[in-house]
């Protein structure tokens, strides 16, 4: 079973606390993206949380089912409009299994690095292939490792500093373990979480597709369909399960 850092108290402040990622700025092409591979057929979404995705694309007319190690994060989702008409399943992405075969699954938000091993990693992505008919995708949004700013020998990446927020990244080359430290002052009060992750390459994880059975088809910068390049701080990418 895969540990879950997304319980309380963290369900309970989570869409709050990436609120920038529910602005349509950030859902829209997401949910364009997503929409335009399922055409009409179902989708499945791993690590489905409070349904920033799911509910937008259920709106589109696509049927929607989710997973979730979360009950919390689930119990966030059932309380919004339109939540009825996802299914949802608390299970672990890596394992559970859902009914019925996919035209779509998706795993976005870095999640796939909330997986701590190699192993764990590729059981989802066997899990993701085991969902999809023949011909179906699956989509992964991850951040590219950020490796490259650091300086030698050092292990921590400061990404944001200000009055009421610091967060800073901690590498552990060797293990291809990270951890995100978070310290936040609301006004009032103090909070510090720290999430452990595990990151991957995208050539890492097209191995893993093809452990899975599944072959590259396409890989962008973004939701956008913006070019892949040696730049580029994270990717969406999506493998076909072969017809």
């Amino acid at each position: 079973m895969s540990a879950n850092y997304f319980d309380e108290p963290v369900a309970a402040t989570y869409d709050d606390d990436v609120s920038a990622m529910f602005a349509p700025a950030a859902v829209e092409p997401a949910v364009e993206f997503l929409a335009g591979l399922a055409g009409d057929r179902p989708a499945l979404e791993l690590a489905v949380g409070t349904g920033r995705l799911a509910l937008p694309l259920s709106r589109r007319g696509v049927r929607v089912c989710g997973i979730d190690l979360s009950a919390a994060m689930l119990e966030r989702l059932r309380a919004k409009p339109g939540a009825d008409a996802i299914e949802v399943t608390v299970g672990d992405m890596t394992s559970s299994r859902v009914e019925g075969r996919f035209g779509l699954v998706y795993l976005v938000f870095n999640t796939i690095s909330n997986l701590l091993s190699q192993d764990s990693q590729v059981a989802c992505f066997r899990n993701a292939a085991a969902h999809l008919e023949p011909g179906g995708f699956f989509v992964v949004e991850l951040t590219v490792p950020a490796l490259q700013r650091l300086p030698p020998g050092e292990t921590h990446h400061v990404f944001r500093h200000d009055d009421h927020h610091l967060g800073f990244d901690e590498y552990d080359v060797v293990t291809q373990q990270m951890w995100s430290h978070h310290h936040s002052f609301d006004g009032s009060a103090y909070r510090s979480v720290s999430v452990p992750f595990r990151y991957a390459w995208p050539a890492e994880l097209d191995l893993m597709a093809r452990l899975a059975g599944m072959d590259l088809v396409e890989r962008w910068a973004d939701w956008d369909r913006g070019p892949f390049t040696a730049e580029s701080p994270s990717h969406v990418s999506v493998w076909q399960l072969p017809s």
